[in-house]
């Protein structure tokens, strides 16, 4: 009796997975030439800071610290050329995004007065806790 149950929802549920038709997926949404080269470009910003903590730290040695930096700085002057093209071909400025983004307060290091956008639990800069701004 269990085995005859199981083996009805079984085919059930394939039945319901098969005859999804075409028009019940929802059309994607249009993907952005330039989205991808702004998260490349996010990306190697963000890199590039964290080169520099570490650098900062003692972690890396100057030799490294400068080869690596000019490695990101030529990838990142290629993703910029990469959006310029872009938007030369598309005939004008990228569009605008779709969702509405609301800027964030920031934070305010109370050692050295550094701001950033990202909530960071100690300062990029001199590596004490930081606190909202105010």
């Amino acid at each position: 009796m269990i085995i005859a149950i199981a083996c009805i929802v079984a085919i059930a549920v394939i039945a319901f997975i098969l005859g999804v038709r075409p028009t019940d997926i929802p059309e994607p949404e249009p993907v952005s030439p330039f989205q991808h080269q702004d998260e490349r470009k996010t990306a190697i910003y963000e890199n590039l800071r964290d080169l520099q903590f570490e650098y900062r730290l003692g972690k890396l040695s100057d030799d490294d610290y400068q080869a690596t930096k000019k490695d990101l700085q030529k990838e990142l002057a290629r993703v910029l050329a990469e959006v310029d093209r872009i938007k030369n071909a598309a005939g004008g400025p990228p569009p605008a995004p779709s969702k509405v983004v609301t800027p964030p307060t920031g934070l305010v290091c109370p050692a050295c007065g550094a701001k950033f956008e990202v909530a960071l639990k100690f300062c990029g800069e001199c590596g004490k806790p930081m606190r909202m701004a105010q």
